[in-house]
């Protein structure tokens, strides 16, 4: 991040968790800008087939021809040098992570000025098609591992800015998730107005959508606010609009105007006209009026409550993702954990017990 930026200023909102953490580090971790790229050798790979494409790159799988291994060949459009030194530095910094893809290596195809980034492979399955077919035990499982790879983000001073089920990585055979696609993260820093261009339509927070600038880890929450209900009220995606305005109209729509206008009044937030005749009197829907009847045991009240404090308009008042991690609706996960850790239950994807979570439910080790 350029230094300049780091001089902290005046804010009206300032992260809860985490918000020092830049601050408190050496230049060096966060500054991208003077970022020396060592660059690699293309001919160490090869590309074997395309699986994804984006707005800024397209993606590969493809091999290193020297060891042997699967990796990520994500080919990146033309963009500017800063975003990809930053996208580089956030991966560099984020490497002890195993929800988050390791970066092997950076090469640059002569004739054409393309750069790659080569990165850690991860299996993955459909994410509409895994949707329907996970169990209870299997989504608050999946959500506490986001969960715990966007703590470490955010322990680092880091927001995604780009959640969405098309980045988060499902290798069910494996019980791996990954979070994926760090184009658009950037290093936070109280007082700093960042651009509001980022995120998916679908996913992106209230504050986004009303050109609030200081914002901060909490837009990562909102975003996996969205998926979650996605998930439990198996509708994906959950707020579908069909522009910026439409998108604020559906969550309006679902959230009521109330807190609304006192999410305005707070943050001093500029209406546009066509929004303020848009948004009108709403009443906020409870929750419970989305749940799918053939899969209702996904959204039981443990499940609602624990959204209530993440789809909120105030980025202030959203559940963060250690907080979320405390919420009684992941304690069969937790309890997982503490008998793997105990050696009481082995760590078998293959199980029945571990596919329901029914062991650690119907037979619970008291500690």
């Amino acid at each position: 991040m350029n230094s300049q930026i780091l001089r902290p200023v005046t804010s009206q909102s300032k992260a809860r968790l985490y918000a020092n953490v830049n601050l408190n580090k050496n230049q060096e971790y966060y500054d991208y800008e003077n970022l020396k790229i060592d660059w690699g050798h293309q001919e160490n790979y090869e590309v074997l087939r395309k699986i994804g494409r984006g707005k800024y790159a397209d993606i590969f799988a493809g091999i290193n021809i020297v060891s042997n291994e699967k990796v990520v060949i994500k080919a990146l459009k033309p963009i500017k040098k800063q975003k990809i030194r930053r996208e580089i530095k956030i991966l560099r910094c984020l490497q002890g992570s195993c929800s988050i893809p390791r970066i092997f290596d950076v090469i640059e195809d002569k004739p054409s000025k393309t750069i790659s980034l080569i990165l850690e492979y991860f299996e993955n399955q459909e994410y509409k098609t895994l949707m329907k077919q996970l169990t209870d035990f299997e989504v608050r499982y999946y959500m506490y591992e986001l969960l715990k790879t966007l703590d470490y983000a955010h322990s680092h001073g880091i927001m995604h800015r780009d959640i969405k089920p098309n980045n988060i990585m499902i290798d069910h055979s494996q019980r791996k998730l990954a979070l994926i696609d760090w184009g658009l993260s950037e290093f936070y820093v109280p007082g700093t107005p960042y651009h509001c261009r980022v995120g998916t339509r679908y996913y992106k927070a209230p504050e986004l959508l009303f050109n609030y600038q200081y914002y901060d880890y909490s837009l990562d929450m909102w975003a996996f606010g969205t998926v979650f209900a996605g998930i439990i009220f198996q509708k994906e995606p959950f707020f579908h609009g069909h522009d910026n305005l439409d998108q604020i109209v559906k969550i309006i729509r679902v959230l009521g105007t109330e807190t609304l206008r006192s999410y305005i009044d707070k943050f001093d937030l500029e209406i546009e006209p066509q929004l303020e005749e848009a948004v009108g009197l709403y009443p906020k829907r409870g929750w419970n009026k989305f749940i799918d009847p053939e899969r209702k045991e996904l959204a039981g009240p443990e499940a609602i409550d624990l959204l209530s404090h993440i789809l909120r308009y105030d980025h202030e008042q959203r559940t963060l993702p250690s907080e979320a991690m405390r919420h009684e609706y992941f304690e069969p996960v937790r309890e997982m954990w503490k008998q793997v850790k105990a050696g009481v239950l082995s760590y078998d994807s293959e199980s029945s017990e571990y596919k329901t979570g029914r062991i650690l439910i119907d037979n619970p080790i008291t500690y």
